[in-house]
């Protein structure tokens, strides 16, 4: 008797959701959830310092991006049901200081630090997006919005070279140790 009841159930239960086929969709937003929200918090460090300054509009700029795509993966962490990381607020106080910090060392090198932070995130978009491309089952709303997103990264990235960060001091040691806390965090996310 259990048997055709347990055959019923599975008979009727609803479609699996594509998300819940996808082994790698929750650790995609799940990580670029706090991805996000770093550089959300990085943009704000960096407001903090140079707000009033003749930079101040550009990093609102950037920011205000950094804004939307923070709350496009907050719609998506709750739509999928997605786990955020653990982490939240340590990226939260990580990400600010961040931003504050490579501003206080001047506008060259908060530029420094936006280009090796967007640098490690366009080459994440792009993975993401490789891995999605391969999924005959592909959500077109993810897929539009990593691309969008990406995009708008690389021009934050392309913006930081045009206004000076390649002048920041050590800027290459400064670049290299802040790209490399970066893949540590996406790692840690992807996890926690």
């Amino acid at each position: 008797m259990v048997r055709p009841t347990v055959r019923l159930l599975q008979a009727t239960r609803p479609h699996v959701p594509y998300w819940k086929r996808n082994p790698h969709l929750d650790k995609m937003i799940r990580v670029d959830h706090a991805g996000e929200l770093g550089a959300d918090r990085i943009y704000a460090g960096q407001m903090a310092v140079l707000g009033s300054t003749a930079e101040g509009p550009l990093i609102k700029h950037m920011w205000e991006q950094e804004k939307r795509h923070r709350e496009k993966f907050e719609e998506l962490i709750n739509e999928y049901r997605v786990r955020p990381t653990a982490l939240t607020p340590i990226w939260n106080i990580a990400g600010f200081a961040l931003g504050a910090g490579t501003a206080l060392l001047g506008k060259e090198a908060a530029m420094a630090c936006t280009v090796a932070v967007e640098t490690v995130i366009v080459d994440h978009y792009n993975d993401q997006l490789r891995t999605l491309m391969e999924d005959p089952n592909i959500d077109k709303d993810i897929l539009e919005t990593i691309t969008k997103f990406r995009d708008e990264e690389q021009e934050h990235h392309d913006t930081g070279i045009e206004h000076g960060a390649e002048q920041a001091p050590f800027y290459r040691a400064l670049t290299e140790v802040i790209k490399a806390g970066c893949k540590v965090a996406i790692e840690i996310s992807k996890r926690i």
